[in-house]
């Protein structure tokens, strides 16, 4: 049985039933699903944002500026280190805010160029 070749395809539909009415339907097509780049972009600024920060939180301070100092000096010294990381962790969060503020209002601006007008 394994050697026994297929039939050709017909070559015109089959005659049976009633003819077709008119020309074929093509079914509508779905909406296309929207790709979501932005916010895969947007989430992973976010996660930049982020590992930017705790990198900076966990930052090693220079062990050399303080080796020779004692007492009030190096308490002072210390001190000014956690100023300066918490300085720079505050510059880190308001660059964060403002890189999405504008990203905010880039993406209102897409959106209502794009909406359906009436």
């Amino acid at each position: 049985m394994a050697d026994v070749p297929l039939p050709p395809p017909p070559s015109q539909p089959p005659t049976w039933g009633p003819p077709p009415e008119g020309p074929p339907v093509r079914p509508t097509p779905r909406p296309r699903k929207p790709h979501r780049v932005f916010f895969w972009f947007f989430l992973a600024l976010q996660l930049l944002f982020l590992v930017w920060i705790v990198a900076a939180l966990n930052t090693d301070p220079d062990a050399d500026a303080c080796a020779e100092l004692t007492g009030e000096a190096l308490r002072l010294c210390r001190n000014t280190e956690e100023v300066a990381t918490a300085a720079g962790v505050w510059l880190v969060v308001v660059f964060w805010a403002a890189v999405d503020v504008v990203l905010a209002t880039t993406y209102g601006i897409y959106r209502l160029g794009r909406r359906q007008r009436s």
